[in-house]
């Protein structure tokens, strides 16, 4: 089943860490693409100087944050990548949880034409490495933009689920298996201060 409100609506740092090895799916052009999530972040704004509610900084961008917990955040970096979210926490708190990196599991020829333009056969053994690596690349390959900020996690176009067999696909055996999951400090926030020191990155090989 999906995954409800109530995971959402908990401290950031345990939903980023439980996130891992859950599926992401979109549903595009009536097609479900789904990904594995492998890499997350934790972002909590009223302690977090990463975040980019920091102190309870509320702007244009920052508005999607304060919303209930299970919605999409979704922001643009250097005018060219998009990022997603999902937000956590009771609404209003400013906390949400960075989607770094995952691994195709539904429909890839769809994911890889989003991400590539070309079919699966075509790809390098570098696009093929560099495939869903990336908070960008992964908004890339299931056609996530702006246009989805806001979107609730509890719909029928974007969620979350435990297992593939919920919308018709097969759970691979490997997924199966414990996660190791690994611990870091986050990527790219060198100017956050003392936030940057903070073991807020999950991740599986």
């Amino acid at each position: 089943m999906k995954l409800t409100q109530d995971f959402y609506n908990r401290d950031t740092r345990q939903v980023a860490r439980e996130l891992l090895g859950k599926y992401l799916v979109r549903v595009y052009n009536g097609v479900p693409l789904a990904v594995r999530i492998s890499e997350t972040e934790a972002y909590i704004g009223r302690m977090d100087k990463a975040c980019h509610a920091y102190n309870y900084r509320r702007t244009q961008r920052t508005e999607t944050l304060f919303a209930p917990p299970g919605t999409a955040y979704i922001y643009l970096i250097y005018g060219m990548y998009h990022c997603l979210n999902f937000v956590t926490e009771p609404e209003g708190e400013p906390c949400a949880v960075l989607i770094r990196g995952g691994q195709a599991r539904g429909n890839r020829d769809f994911l890889v034409r989003n991400r590539y333009g070309k079919d699966s056969a075509q790809l390098t053994a570098y696009q093929k490495k560099n495939f869903l690596n990336g908070p960008g690349k992964l908004c890339k390959a299931l056609a996530l933009t702006r246009d989805q900020n806001g979107l609730s996690l509890l719909g029928n176009e974007l969620f979350l689920c435990d297992r593939l067999e919920e919308i018709g696909l097969v759970t691979p055996e490997g997924d199966r298996l414990p996660l190791d999951i690994q611990i870091s400090k986050r990527i790219g926030i060198d100017y956050a201060e003392e936030a940057a020191d903070f073991l807020w990155r999950y991740y599986i090989d």
